[in-house]
């Protein structure tokens, strides 16, 4: 159980070998292509078995394998694999049945077809007839695909299935977990049809080169009397990317939710040690993994459960888990906390599992002496605005800012936590309900507005005022259905005279109840913290003089008195009658009342 990891792109290494055995002709063909760095596809492997006795075999096999390819390639990297990869196999059978119709050097040809794509964490298949599909996973070999073969013995040489032997195709489709550390291999009925099922898991397990390894399973078959074309293609998983939401929305909907446990329970190889918390939405404990023991490794964890009864539903209960678990992954920084991937099949309920942080919360430190120090406080809040400015730059709004998600680590270290409520970019749709908590709420949050950066910088504009006053709330403690007033807090300089006032002032933008007056990101306002910016008190929370508030008015009031000016000039100018004295009085004191 390690950290989940930031990779980059999918690693995999691969192996092919096949021999013509008997045949005049080798009609089997495989290929793989590994996505570029460019384009996220991921991998797409496939295998074809050009049918026996028909023409035009091996055209039919290497053409649907590299139309398999293309087609998947070619088409938008943010559809499914479902979708793009089953488009290229309607494509390509279509086309080899009608080409099997009218032309007679090609007559009937069709071929059996597996073909795979691992994108993210999945592994797709795509199988009709007789070719196979096998994972190796920690000494158990499964069969991921099934012959289509007539009922009956099961030595049939016939197949149901092919591409191109209907003008419409019938595809079985597989969506499969995939690890690092698994094994894959695709081949043709001339490797299963001679070569057992226990020394196909002998000869993947002992684990040489996939090359090898493919050669070895194609020699075993033409040992064992093989007399037809004998193919493999050997894949092993070395690394992942990061899972996709989809990914997690799979894994997580087969587990089930359990009640919350208590101290003493034993979940999953976990000892629950002591309860951390327990909130609305969730209880977290402290546990003790009693299965995998690593030297100079800690074997504290912290599980976290969810509370579906409270949460509102499973369904929200799984999409907060879900949340945690992808940003996770997607964001690997120092400061942020992390998920740990748990072993494959040891999971059985619904739980986050994270490192356990020796150390105190923001709240707890706050509260206790002796206060935080100028020095102190402004690494904790530069720290904490470079996590949110990396959770920013990736897009992800964290919204539940606060001293309690904010853990202080004995090493001097620093994480924020609970990422259960984030706002993730194009999956999330605005909605009535905007999570957080009350008093860190920013006035737009209160409107019903979803939420940005600048909210979370307001929530961290809270967090920072109540750490450095030991607690006080810059808008007072507000409950839940409270609508609050957000007039200027207190100044910190009347609370704490050992602080400057460039500190006041970084606050204060960060609470100004205008989010445009904020702090856009967290990485401008951790250059404040680290400059230690001067400047005069932000003009969102002064009183403004009468002159000050009225600049609009006043300068329409100074354009219509010119203009009478003008008008008067030109009327005396033209008639030669001056003004009389009532008329020269009044624009005499209209003047004073303008230009002072």
């Amino acid at each position: 159980m390690t950290p989940t990891q930031n990779a980059s792109r999918l690693d995999i290494a691969a192996g092919f070998a096949s021999d013509i055995g008997k045949r005049e002709e080798n009609q089997d063909f495989a290929a793989l292509c590994l996505e570029d760095g460019q384009r996220h596809h991921g991998a797409v492997a496939a295998l074809a078995d050009g049918v026996g006795g028909r023409k035009g075999g091996r055209v039919a096999a290497e053409l649907s394998v590299r139309t398999f390819i293309d087609d998947y390639l070619g088409q938008s990297e943010l559809l499914s694999p479902q979708k793009t990869a089953a488009r290229a196999l309607e494509s390509i059978n279509y086309w080899l049945f009608r080409e099997g119709q009218k032309n007679e050097n090609l007559k009937g040809m069709c071929a059996a077809f597996t073909g795979i794509v691992i994108k993210g964490r999945r592994l797709h298949s795509f199988h009709a007839g007789d070719t196979r599909l096998y994972r190796l996973r920690a000494g158990q070999l499964e069969q991921l695909t099934q012959d289509h073969k007539p009922e009956g013995p099961d030595g049939s040489p016939f197949i149901t299935r092919a591409v191109g032997a209907e003008e419409a195709i019938r595809i079985d489709y597989g969506a499969h977990d995939i690890f690092p550390h698994d094994r894959l291999m695709l081949c043709s009925d001339g490797v299963h049809g001679f070569v057992g099922q226990a020394q196909i898991l002998s000869l993947l397990d002992g684990r040489t080169a996939p090359e090898e390894t493919a050669q070895r399973l194609v020699s075993a078959a033409i040992a064992h009397g093989g007399d037809d074309n004998a193919t493999a293609l050997v894949i092993d998983v070395i690394d992942l990317p990061p899972a996709t939401i989809e990914d997690l929305n799979l894994a997580i909907a087969r587990l089930p939710i359990i009640e919350p446990p208590h101290v003493g329970d034993l979940i999953d190889g976990f000892k629950l040690e002591r309860q951390l918390a327990d909130g609305i939405y969730s209880r977290v404990f402290r546990a003790r993994d009693m299965r995998e023991f690593r030297t100079g490794i800690s074997p504290h964890v912290v599980l976290k459960f969810p509370k579906p009864h409270t949460i509102g539903s499973e369904t929200s209960a799984r999409s907060a888990f879900m949340r945690e678990a992808w940003v996770a992954s997607r964001v690997q920084h120092m400061w942020i906390g992390s998920v740990l991937d748990i072993a494959p099949g040891r999971q059985t309920c619904l739980y986050v599992a994270q490192p356990y942080y020796v150390g105190e919360t923001l709240e707890h430190r706050l509260l206790r002496a002796p206060k935080i120090t100028l020095k102190e406080g402004v690494g904790i809040a530069t720290k904490l605005a470079k996590a949110l400015g990396s959770l920013h730059r990736a897009g992800i709004i964290h919204r539940d800012v606060k001293p309690e998600n904010i853990i202080l680590t004995a090493d001097g270290g620093f994480k924020l936590v609970d990422l259960g409520v984030a706002r993730i970019p194009g999956i999330d749709k605005d909605s009535l309900f905007v999570p957080g908590t009350p008093s860190y709420k920013a006035p737009e949050l209160f409107d019903g507005k979803p939420g940005d950066e600048r909210s979370d910088i307001f929530a961290m504009g809270v967090t920072i005022y109540r750490m450095f006053t030991g607690g006080a709330y810059p808008f007072g403690e507000i409950e839940s259905g409270q609508t609050p007033r957000f007039n200027k807090p207190e100044s910190l300089a009347s609370r704490r005279r050992d602080l400057p006032a460039w500190l006041d002032s970084v606050i204060l933008q960060a609470l100004a109840p205008n989010p445009a007056d904020r702090f856009q990101d967290g990485f401008e306002m951790a250059f404040k913290l680290e400059t230690g910016s001067h400047g005069a008190e932000p003009d969102f929370f002064r009183k403004h003089s009468w002159l000050a508030r009225n600049q609009v008015g006043i300068w329409r009031g100074v354009s219509l008195f010119l203009a009478g000016c003008l008008a008067v000039s030109i009327m005396t100018a033209k008639t030669g009658i001056p003004l009389p004295p009532w008329a020269q009085t009044a624009l005499s004191e209209l003047a004073k009342r303008i230009f002072g």
